[in-house]
């Protein structure tokens, strides 16, 4: 089969960063769908991977958001049959889904809404897992919860989806911040109640919006960067998740004055660990497709870069290392 590989750790720039190159078809485990893969989205966990990998010489398929079709099913599947058209996120621990066909534990896989297509699709599974495990699941809110949630990096493929099921699922006030004005633009049509320049000081954006402390943050860029006035802004007792990589250390001990708590998503996590509840996943996956074919969700697709290969997955690599990207890159067909 068709697939992108990463053979060394490389700058993206270099024409080896990513290569194309033939593999065998995986053969599905008992829990395993085989998926014939129609469309993909690129992360920022993508360049990740590629860049700081340890390499042990051999291929390594990225790429953890798709969309296609089941090809065939593992023994013990329950929950899809061949012909059914899926969309899912995958396992970091698996080989990726840039790749004509790809095995993936039907725990953590859902139906795409009936309403999109592969492209549109695939722009949806691994951000919406991460926003609604960190709204839900880390932050603990709940459709009745008040307050103000202020999301940092609200423009971006995770941004995207948590805007919208925080409006749509949740009774709170929220704040985006974005830069640009396009990318402000961006964020108020998925619902923001109000928008934020994060680069200007976080608590001075709230004070013009009218707004004082929050009750939760969600951190989805830079935390580093904004880790003080996220503690300024933050009422006692408030929450902080986040899910980038920091690279200076945070200072917990800042957190102790006004009892906060901080919150880490990581949605390889339950896969990564096969815990109890890894169809956690495929259920939240299931209740997504369901909002947007009722149309209170929308796809997060920002750009098409054209057919699945090595040189279109780089120039997506680069835009998202560029952090300008605004919604998902996708990519379909081989």
């Amino acid at each position: 089969m068709k697939a992108i590989a990463r053979y060394q750790p490389l700058p993206i720039d270099h024409p080896e960063s990513l290569v194309d190159t033939t593999l065998p078809v995986p053969a599905p485990g008992p829990r395993d769908l085989l998926v014939r893969v129609h469309a993909v989205s690129v992360n920022p966990v993508d360049t990740k991977v590629r860049a700081n990998a340890a390499a042990d010489g051999q291929p390594k398929v990225l790429g953890f958001d798709a969309a296609g079709v089941v090809e065939a099913v593992g023994a013990q599947v329950t929950l899809f049959k061949p012909g059914d058209r899926v969309m899912y996120a995958g396992d970091i621990t698996r080989p990726g889904s840039n790749a004509e066909l790809q095995a993936v534990d039907e725990r953590i896989v859902g139906r795409m809404p009936a309403s999109l297509g592969f492209a549109e699709a695939a722009a949806l599974p691994l951000t919406a897992i991460t926003a609604w495990e960190l709204l839900f699941d880390r932050l603990g809110i709940t459709p009745r919860t008040t307050g103000t949630l202020l999301v940092i990096g609200a423009a971006g493929g995770v941004g995207s989806i948590l805007v919208q099921l925080a409006r749509q699922l949740t009774a709170l006030t929220i704040v985006g911040t974005a830069s640009r004005p396009e990318t402000q633009a961006w964020v108020r049509e998925l619902g923001a109640h109000h928008v934020i320049d994060h680069t200007k000081p976080l608590t001075e954006g709230l004070r013009a919006a009218g707004l004082g402390q929050v009750e939760f943050v969600a951190s989805l860029t830079q935390t580093d960067q904004h880790y003080a006035q996220i503690v300024e802004a933050l009422a006692p007792q408030g929450r902080l998740g986040l899910i980038d990589d920091p690279k200076a250390r945070l200072d917990v001990m800042a957190l102790k004055r006004k009892a906060l708590s901080l919150h880490w998503e990581m949605m390889f996590a339950r896969p990564m660990f096969q815990t109890p509840d890894m169809q956690a996943q495929h259920d939240l996956l299931e209740r997504v497709a369901a909002l947007v074919d009722e149309g209170r969700l929308r796809t997060t697709l920002g750009e098409r870069f054209g057919a699945i290969n090595a040189a279109n997955l780089r120039r997506a690599h680069a835009l998202i290392e560029s952090g300008r990207a605004k919604g998902k890159v996708v990519l379909e067909g081989f």
